[in-house]
């Protein structure tokens, strides 16, 4: 079993900055690639960002590209999500998941096997 638990989310206005942490504890020595997704009320959950945890290669989707990076923190088993040019259309509750699993993409959902609580982001205009 692996537990996350996410922080970092508030209230921004347009523009602004945030900076979200999931800090994984449990059987983490088996993670392929952690990640985050975002569901808005009445949408989907849809992907951020991911990142594999060997090899640091990090994955984004295009309404986010160049402006939020996602890290990691090795020795605090911890990724973080920096969120630079909040847009209103970013409001959403932010989610971070792991996987173990090397196959499927890293982009969906079901790939994942555990998850967060989740935390709120809101973007005022």
């Amino acid at each position: 079993q692996v537990q996350l638990v996410e922080s970092g989310g508030g209230l921004v206005q347009a523009g602004g900055s945030l900076r979200l942490s999931c800090a994984a504890s449990g059987r983490t020595f088996s993670t392929y690639a952690m990640g985050w997704f975002r569901q808005a009320p009445g949408k989907e959950r849809d992907f951020v960002a991911a990142l594999t945890w060997s090899a640091g290669s990090t994955y984004y989707a295009d309404s986010v590209k160049g402006r939020f990076t996602i890290s990691r923190d090795n020795a605090k088993n911890t990724v973080y999500l920096q969120m630079n040019s909040l847009k209103p259309e970013d409001t959403a509750v932010y989610y971070c998941a792991t996987r173990n699993s090397r196959s499927g993409s890293s982009r969906t959902a079901v790939a994942y096997d555990y998850w967060g609580q989740g935390t709120q982001v809101t973007v005022s205009s």
